[in-house]
């Protein structure tokens, strides 16, 4: 469907009317599951007008007047809820200043995880928020756009027995107005957008702590509290960090975590009063997987990190949302590598390059500022391009101007725009202002133009290398601007001196090198681009790939050949040649970057019974021997090490199908169940998930059991999910029945669906299920859950099941996931393309009788 511009643009409030303050009072009743609520707003009035409008969205209005000048205007209502607005018209015409609004309303605490909904415990209901990116308008008629900030004083009117938590601290606490209720009045707010505002009733209890004066909680429901502390110690050394880094102090008087039992997002950033998904940030820290400490410990420092970027400072507009996201994504690395320095977060970064590029490199891709108005258009613009590639580019741009220099910019930004909006424009020229190199054309050049380039290295001579750049496609009939180029810092390896970074900004260039026995193009690993060299150049990089490169530039080559392999640049037997070649490394995010290759390889290249069982013998012979090396988990064992030996043993209990690995996996697993600290916690995950995928009727019986009684968050949540690896076609149902019940919390639900849509085993049962079902599939959906599902269709690998896809989804809408589902064509058709470019490469592969462990490779079509 076609829709105009001016259609579009009509969403965005016209004003002339700019809040400054709220004064919100609101009644919620957890048993009726509804709210009343009484507000006032001071705004002003830049020019006379006959009407103000707002937003508001599934609020009932009960009584709306002005107050201007002494005089009550009483004022009519309307509302268009296609806009999500509300138009009040006074008799007569108001006069531009100041003007103060009183509304009083009521709505109801839905199910469907936004606004000011209900969630519930085992035992009893909570009154919470989630107003990103447009759901404050549930909750209260407001301003809700990011550049309509204003003050907030929120009170609550909650049961004697039972809490609240906002924003800011609790200033009084009085009984009444309604018997056996108090009120709960909290300090007024900085000025802040709409979306960052919160509250939550119930009976939460918390953690206490503090960091330079102050004070932070963890708070959680009661049953759950005492698996608060981690988060809690991470949030301490945090907010140290954060207050040294920016050299703006937390602005806030306090800070609140609140682990929520029904939240659809991982977390949410609300000023001085973080929510969580309770997976999010609650675990017990003597038996979680490492994978499980590092998500918290991920969640907290980004959350964390919008306090100041996002929250104090918040883009003008949606189209901008990069610099939350991007931002907070990139900085919560940096306190978590001086806090936990064994989690390797270097490496870290690079896996996730890695996979961003991946992402980028399709054909719908988009620019990571990109038009956005409507709320269904502004909820897709949370993806991996405002996550990943924003957090990539910052990664490469402090690379290139130093970190001082970065961090000095960014407080150039944050200082020049206290409590305020800004654009992309603002941050990059206090970047270039604060270092004096061209930050701007670097950034300028990937936020507003889709895609990556590939560098194309010939030979180095007489001091200088030339380099090409082209745009790069995964499926190679994509096509594109072929004068497209980047701004580029390309830092090469140099073992005399720090990388040199000169700048690429033509198509073709020669760049100054040094003349190495072994050439690297993306020293650091930190590069935005993907790498290709000539022959003798790639040749030497595979001979020297475990002593030239670090661990980080290892990521990010095995990456750059694999997507090359998936371009037909190379063949798929060059790649295998390669990851041969690390079989012994020692980085588990090394190992977890050829995992991630061969299980590509095994859904979606290998194609018959007999190309399975080879690449099964393949992974067998060539990996085994290292998990061996590692012996038994041990008490001196690093977190990494835990990480490898995880890895090697899921990739060969997985794609190995190795017998005596599968077997350990069913014992370990009956271990781990009966006594969670007898196994260590990474190694228990994996075990789970191939116990599972072998496991009969009995097993799925007990996983059941476990997800539903568990008072652990992270077992009760990966027992759950592990019902979706099950492959018996009756098992694969009832874990698809199980995940619609109402047994599984909605914001679980549709995770359950998408492991079985993505795996080649059971995607035709859960594919032919979820169109038999999808009244029930439905009743589940939220908003980033159902385009999440639209999504994992990629997963498919044939013509006509793109086809299917569109038709099913031409008729079964789902809102907010048009990008999805072309995205998903988009992955379909490179699957398609790539079995048909590599499909008899891998067969002769395969078929031949090559020394499949050797360290060298011949590249097929290597740059010359």
């Amino acid at each position: 469907m076609l829709i105009s511009p001016a259609a579009l643009i009509a969403q965005r409030l016209p004003g002339p009317a700019y809040p400054q303050h709220y004064t919100l009072q609101l009644t919620p009743d957890l048993q009726a599951a509804t709210f009343t609520g009484n507000e006032t707003i001071a705004l002003t009035l830049k020019q006379a007008a006959d009407s103000i409008v707002l937003n508001a969205l599934e609020l009932n209005f009960d009584t709306v007047a002005a107050q201007i000048d002494g005089k009550t205007l009483p004022a009519q209502v309307t509302l268009d809820p296609g806009l999500q607005q509300a138009t009040f018209h006074f008799a007569q015409t108001l006069p531009p200043g100041p003007v103060t609004l009183t509304i009083a309303y009521s709505g109801s605490l839905r199910g469907d995880l936004r606004g000011f909904y209900l969630s519930r415990s085992a035992t009893r209901n909570y009154a919470v928020t989630q107003f990103a990116p447009t759901d404050a308008r549930r909750a209260f008629p407001c301003f809700d756009e990011p550049a309509y900030k204003a003050t907030f004083d929120v009170s609550l009117v909650v049961p004697q027995g039972d809490t609240a938590i906002s924003n800011t601290n609790i200033v009084s606490d009085t009984p009444g107005p309604i018997a056996g209720h108090r009120t709960i009045a909290f300090a007024r707010t900085p000025e802040m957008s709409t979306y960052l505002v919160a509250f939550l009733v119930g009976d939460f209890k918390c953690l206490s702590g503090q960091s330079d004066g102050v004070p932070i909680r963890a708070c959680a429901t009661p049953d759950k509290v005492q698996f608060a502390q981690f988060a809690l110690t991470g949030a301490e050394f945090f907010l140290h960090y954060y207050d040294v880094y920016f050299g703006i102090k937390y602005p806030m008087p306090k800070l609140d975590m609140i682990a929520i039992p029904d939240f659809e997002a991982g977390a949410m950033e609300n000023f001085g009063a973080i929510t969580y998904r309770e997976q999010a940030m609650l675990l017990d820290e003597k038996t979680a997987s490492v994978h499980a400490k590092k998500a918290v410990a991920v969640d907290v420092a980004h959350e964390m990190a919008h306090q100041w970027f996002g929250d104090m400072v918040t883009m003008q507009w949606w189209n901008n949302v990069w610099l939350n996201e991007g931002f907070a994504t990139w900085m919560s690395n940096k306190p978590l590598a001086v806090w936990k320095p064994e989690w390797q977060i270097p490496q870290d970064e690079a896996s996730q390059l890695n996979r961003t590029l991946d992402l980028d490199a399709r054909q719908t891709t988009r620019p990571i500022r990109s038009p956005a108005e409507t709320p269904a258009e502004i909820n897709e613009m949370f993806d991996g391009i405002a996550y990943g590639k924003a957090a990539a580019v910052l990664s490469m741009t402090e690379n290139y101007l130093g970190e001082e220099p970065f961090r000095a910019g960014v407080h150039r930004y944050l200082q020049a725009h206290l409590y305020g909006n800004a654009t992309a424009e603002d941050f990059w020229n206090a970047l270039q202002e604060s270092s004096g190199k061209p930050a701007g054309k670097i950034m300028q050049s990937l936020v507003t133009q889709p895609g990556e380039p590939l560098l194309t290295f010939g030979r180095v001579r007489n001091g200088s290398v030339p380099v090409t750049q082209k745009r790069f496609f995964l499926n190679p009939t994509a096509s594109g601007d072929e004068q497209q180029t980047w701004t580029l810092p390309v830092c090469i390896k140099s073992s005399a001196h720090q990388a040199d970074c000169p700048i690429l900004s033509a198509r073709a260039q020669h760049l100054p090198a040094p003349q190495e026995q072994v050439f690297y193009g993306n020293a650091g690993g930190k590069g935005y681009y993907r790498a290709r060299y000539d022959s003798d150049g790639y040749r030497q990089l595979v001979r020297e790939v475990e002593t030239h490169l670090t661990p980080a530039e290892r990521i990010t080559f095995l990456g750059s050949q694999w997507a090359q392999a998936r371009a037909g640049i190379a063949t798929i037997g060059d790649f295998l040649n390669l990851a041969a070649a690390v079989r012994d490394d020692n980085s588990s995010f090394v190992i977890d970057t050829v995992l991630a290759a061969l299980q590509i390889v095994n859904q979606k290249v290998a194609s018959t019974p007999q190309e399975h069982e080879e690449l099964a013998r393949w992974v067998r012979t060539t990996f085994a021997p290292a998990l061996a090396r590692l012996g038994a988990p041990a008490a001196r064992d690093t977190p990494d090490r835990n990480l490898l030996r995880a890895a090697l043993f899921g990739l060969l209990g997985d794609i190995g199908e190795d017998p005596r690995i599968i077997a350990q996996a069913r014992q370990l697993s009956e271990q781990y169940l009966s006594d969670p600290g007898s196994v260590e916690g990474t190694l228990s995950v994996t075990a789970l998930t191939v116990a599972a995928q072998n496991g009969d009727a009995a097993f799925f019986d007990q996983l059941q059991r476990a997800g539903q009684t568990a008072g652990d968050p992270q077992l009760r949540t990966q027992a759950l999910l592990v019902l979706a690896r099950f492959r018996d076609p009756a098992l694969v149902v009832r874990a698809l029945d199980y995940a619609v019940s109402p047994q599984v919390r909605n914001q679980d639900a549709l995770r359950l669906i998408q492991i079985e849509l993505r795996d080649r085993r059971t995607q035709d049962v859960a594919w032919q299920y979820l169109r038999q079902n999808w009244s029930r599939v439905q009743s589940q959906t939220t908003t980033f859950a159902g385009a999440a599902l639209v999504s994992s269709m990629g997963s498919f690998c044939s013509e006509d099941r793109s086809r299917e896809v569109t038709a099913f989804f031409a008729e079964h809408t789902v809102p907010a996931a048009s990008r999805a589902l072309d995205q998903a064509h988009d992955s379909i058709a490179d699957c398609v393309e790539l079995r048909a470019l590599q499909g008899q490469n891998l067969k002769r592969w395969l078929h031949t009788d090559l020394a499949r462990t050797q360290a060298t490779a011949q590249p097929s079509k290597a740059a010359e």
